[in-house]
């Protein structure tokens, strides 16, 4: 069955998309669960990479941790500075935009990489090394936000989030070690069929707020699923316009679905929930442009990585 699932990933993406928007019942039962899922789906895609293979993206750092430093510290500081200049850092739409950018690329990157025919090793280790950094690259930007709070509460935040990726990790690790130390080719694609699975599964969840919100607020969300297009889709046009005629033209699609498919989901298992009550409509918002970048952009990746 996850051979079949990892066959029909695209499908299978749709298919949780449309879940969480037509099953408000169970996204509401499934909502509660969203920190120990978002855990879960850490586990599972350390279960698919396996200890070996991060190594070897920890190893490759002479672009990869430049990058990630770029794209989870200095991109969201750049908004935060930008935002305060202009009075609006302390709003929800700016607290939105800044944990997007500052959160590292999502769990299914992997996934969304070999659906648009990238380099899946390369997105691999991008998403390894922004999830290793970012209890480190996520410190300024949260002081730097007035709506988190004082530096204790960012300290205890980091902190979490450490200990959930770590443990997480670890423990998909030494399952990979015992149970597929070696996996064959149809090993990989049961595991592959897992994680586009679990993928597909948190996101009924991540839907529940919007849910609600379709129904006494369409305005918002219309406004809501406009920021999240705009960020999502802005951040991986211009990565790919930047990068297409540098000498990291071979990594610019990776690099791209890493900078605007971000795993904003991290955050529910840190910080509070009255900081991230103002943009919970957001976080379910945020899904579509990510669940829809196989669907929407392949013409876009085709082009700009195009050698014309």
């Amino acid at each position: 069955m996850l051979r079949l699932v990892s066959r029909h990933s695209r499908a299978c993406l749709m298919l949780g998309l449309a879940a969480g928007l037509l099953l408000p019942a169970l996204a509401g039962a499934m909502a509660p669960w969203l920190p120990f899922m978002v855990a879960g789906l850490l586990c599972i895609t350390a279960l698919r990479i396996g200890h070996r293979a991060a190594r070897g993206a920890v190893r490759d750092l002479t672009w990869g941790l430049g990058a990630v430093v770029v794209l989870q510290m200095a991109v969201p500081l750049a908004c935060v500075t930008v935002l305060s200049f202009a009075g609006l850092a302390d709003t929800p739409a700016a607290l939105a935009l800044v944990l997007a950018t500052a959160a590292p690329a999502i769990s299914g990157s992997t996934n969304l990489a070999l659906l648009l025919g990238l380099d899946a090793g390369r997105m691999m280790q991008i998403m390894v090394l922004g999830t290793a950094a970012f209890p480190l690259t996520v410190l300024p930007v949260l002081i730097a936000m007035p709506q988190i709070g004082a530096f204790p509460q960012v300290a205890a935040s980091a902190a979490l989030m450490l200990a959930v990726i770590m443990t997480a990790t670890a423990v998909g690790f030494f399952l990979r070690e015992k149970l597929f130390p070696e996996p064959t080719p149809a090993q990989i694609s049961t595991l592959d069929g897992a994680s586009v699975l679990a993928f597909s599964v948190i996101v009924i969840g991540l839907m529940a707020p919007l849910n609600a919100a379709i129904h006494t607020t369409p305005e918002q969300v219309l406004l809501w699923t406009l920021l999240a297009f705009a960020i999502s889709y802005g951040l991986q046009l211009a990565t790919l316009l930047v990068l297409r005629r540098t000498r990291l033209h071979p990594v610019a699609g990776p690099l791209a679905i890493g900078a605007g498919n971000r795993n904003i989901a991290l955050f529910l298992v840190a910080l509070p929930p009255e900081t991230l009550g103002p943009i919970l409509i957001f976080i379910g918002c945020w899904q579509l442009p990510m669940y829809l970048t196989p669907v929407l952009l392949p013409d876009l990746y085709q082009k700009a990585l195009s050698n014309d």
